[in-house]
């Protein structure tokens, strides 16, 4: 029921003079009135995201990530849904909710101060369509690119976005028409001072790590997705960790556990960490050799919006954009299933016993690690990433050629970015990736010893499971399959029916040099398949094709401590 407070007086008069005046009644009432006034603005910091009221607060209290420098820890604004309570804690606060009450004695109306009933409190959040509400899309806490390329670098909301800009640290006005100097300055801090000393196997992996760090910059002017971000070296101690911190310090990270063959675990992980407003999600030292072949990651990576219940979960629903870049770091990480096509590869490699070791009081930035956790030095960092980008944004934002399954967007704006700063090598470790695709690299295997044996003969399924069982001669088992057919997770042949069911889940998927073809055979009333092979020529063709594309890729590169599986690996389905 609704609770009434004591009649206004004089004295509290002037409280509730310089709050807007909200008159309710009955419930009924209350909930069109209340709809009303939170649709025209009544309550300050309440927008709408997914249909759902939000508000913005500050939370008080560290937050164990900036006590450093002798800088007190900034307080971070959060969205968290609007609940009857806190709806009732805002009108309370921000508006004089009323009702006139009779008195018995006199017979005169009064205004009493009331908060409304939970009920009609929870009406009112019931609705998902508010019109007149601010939509917010995000929260920032460090200056991005709009898509009419400007730059966001006034606190609080942005209409043009639908961002709110809560600065995590005091920023300096960033030039929209920076110099040349200026730009020189940016390109040799990033190149000569902040990564000159991590140990990058190519200039590929340093291409693609900046890359990395100007993601959240564009992604609101490109509006599109990226893809994950995999920081892989061959030994502990090669700076992999400290890499994937260096977006982590300047944007803001959220730290999170790696599920390894758990893929319910890894969407309940997923679904909380979107609850946060960190633009960076990191799996940090996966175990190593892991092969990360999630199809929950997968999907989250080229999906715009994130549902807690994808993929058959039960739980209570939930939606968030997926406007996040997702980085792992670890030792020699492998990658299984579409991963491999959704991943962009940054190699370390130190090529030394004892990395930790290293003196750096020759590196460009000594113990980078301490120097980040000042935010001066982020700021500097961020101002440096931002002067680069308004520069390329000044000469038209040029593209080049590159592209990536669903992330194209990206690819091609990143691509000319770094292109019109002189840096290269973006993307040209693409064959790596594909090294580093253990399922792949199998089914290569297999691919290639069918067509050793069979040439491009055509048959069923049946028959190629026959092929697959072991031959004695001269009191010797031989595997004519020399170790690469098909095994299921005992390491079994699978059966006639499983086999066809697998081969036709690749008919027309390019695994190297070769590919599965199907056709019916009417005659036998079965299935068939055989395997094509390019040639010599078709490389050529590639190759003429790939020197006149700009931004493609011409060259594969030796993968350190990533060699492909040996031609004995069962190929396990």
């Amino acid at each position: 029921m609704t609770t009434a407070a004591e009649p206004a007086t004089a004295d509290t008069a002037d409280e509730t003079a310089d709050r807007p005046p909200i008159r309710i009644g009955g419930d009924a009432e209350t909930i069109r009135t209340l709809t009303a006034a939170v649709a025209e603005g009544a309550l300050p910091d309440v927008f709408v995201s997914g249909g759902q009221l939000v508000h913005l607060s500050r939370v008080s209290g560290p937050t164990g990530t900036d006590h450093t420098a002798g800088q007190p820890a900034a307080l971070p604004v959060q969205a968290e849904p609007l609940t009857a309570s806190a709806l009732a804690f805002l009108l309370a606060h921000h508006t004089y909710v009323h009702r006139l009450k009779k008195d018995k004695n006199t017979d005169e109306w009064t205004e009493v101060e009331v908060s409304p009933t939970g009920t009609a409190l929870s009406a009112v959040l019931s609705s998902r369509y508010w019109p007149g509400v601010r939509p917010l899309t995000g929260i920032v806490g460090s200056p991005v690119l709009r898509p009419d390329g400007t730059l966001i670098q006034t606190a609080g909301y942005d209409p043009a976005t639908g961002l709110y800009y809560s600065p995590t640290a005091s920023m300096p006005p960033v030039p929209t028409h920076p110099t040349a100097d200026q730009v020189a300055d940016a390109k040799t801090f990033l190149l000569d001072r902040l990564l000159s000393d991590f140990p990058f196997v190519a200039p590929a992996d340093r291409a693609n790590h900046i890359a990395l760090l100007l993601a959240p910059i564009l992604r609101p002017y490109l509006g599109c997705l990226t893809p994950f971000g995999l920081i892989s070296a061959t030994t502990q101690s090669s700076g992999k960790t400290l890499l994937a911190e260096i977006p982590g310090y300047i944007y803001g990270c959220k730290n999170l556990v790696w599920r390894k063959g758990d893929d319910s675990e890894l969407e309940k992980g997923i679904t909380s960490a979107l609850h946060s407003s960190s633009p960076i999600m990191l799996w940090d030292n996966i175990a190593e050799g892991t092969i990360v072949n999630s199809a929950v990651l997968a999907q989250l990576l080229t999906s715009p919006q994130w549902s807690a219940r994808m993929l058959g979960s039960s739980g209570a629903g939930f939606t968030a954009t997926n406007n996040r870049l997702w980085l792992a770091t670890g030792n020699n990480i492998r990658l299984g299933g579409d991963m491999a096509t959704r991943t962009i590869l940054v190699r370390l490699d130190p090529n030394d016993p004892h990395p930790d070791q290293r003196d750096q009081t020759a590196f460009g930035i000594p113990h980078l690690d301490n120097w980040l956790k000042d935010p001066i030095n982020r700021v500097t960092v961020l101002r440096h990433l931002l002067i680069l980008v308004m520069d390329w944004i000044n000469a038209g934002a040029p593209r080049s050629g590159h592209t990536m399954r669903q992330f194209t967007t990206w690819a091609g704006a990143s691509g000319g970015l770094l292109a019109h700063h002189g840096i290269d090598g973006f993307l040209d470790n693409l064959n790596d990736m594909r090294e580093a695709d253990d399922e792949d690299a199998e089914w290569v295997a297999f691919l290639a010893r069918w067509h050793e044996l069979n040439h491009d003969r055509r048959i069923t399924s049946r028959h190629l499971r026959q092929q697959a069982e072991i031959e004695i001669v001269n009191n010797q088992p031989v595997d004519q399959w020399e170790g690469t057919f098909l095994t299921d997770e005992q390491g079994r042949t699978p059966s006639t029916k499983s086999i066809g069911r697998h081969l036709t889940g690749h008919i027309g998927r390019w695994h190297g040099d070769h590919v599965i073809r199907s056709a019916m055979d009417t005659h036998a009333k079965a299935r068939v398949f055989w395997v094509e092979t390019r040639t010599n020529d078709d490389h050529q063709a590639d190759q003429a094709a790939d020197d006149q594309t700009p931004g493609r890729p011409t060259r594969p590169l030796a993968v350190a401590g990533q060699p492909r599986p040996a031609p004995s690996t069962r190929l396990r389905v």
